[in-house]
């Protein structure tokens, strides 16, 4: 189902919603087997099974909307985290605060796809290379036009 650093946490997520909404229906179930409505209502003391049904069924289509609208938030989160930023300069990329060469990164993954961005070093390096060209020019002597 899903790969990647959302695995595990998504399956934990989903067991999660099942033993969640499982107890719910159990204690819907207890409720009705036990007769509290009429020990806390008065209501007749014989088991309505259409009552039961209906909300077996309402509650199970709530948790079965609840659970696919889960997975697929979960597998667009998996598909978010596998975007990476690569420095347009030197190609490093950026992991976990850190940048690392192109073939440090791919070594340990595969299918991944891409995002530009620049990272801390090739950043002071253009900055430093963009103002020495603009001190160059602003040094150099302009020609007379007489």
């Amino acid at each position: 189902m899903f790969k990647g650093p959302t695995h595990l946490s998504g399956k934990f997520i989903l067991r999660g919603q099942a033993i969640g909404f499982s107890v719910l229906i159990a204690l819907m179930l207890a409720v009705e087997f036990l007769r509290l409505p009429h020990y806390l209502f008065g209501e007749s003391r014989e088991i309505i099974w259409t009552r039961i049904v209906w909300r077996v069924a309402i509650v199970a289509a709530i948790w079965i909307v609840v659970h696919l609208t889960t997975k697929r938030l979960l597998t667009r989160l998996h598909e978010l985290e596998e975007f990476l930023r690569i420095c347009s300069w030197c190609r490093k990329v950026g992991h976990q605060e850190q940048w690392l060469t192109m073939e440090e990164y791919f070594g340990s993954r595969f299918s991944t796809e891409t995002s530009h961005g620049i990272c801390p070093d090739c950043a002071r390096q253009q900055l430093a290379a963009h103002r020495e060209a603009l001190r160059c020019e602003a040094v150099r002597p302009t020609p007379d036009r007489s």
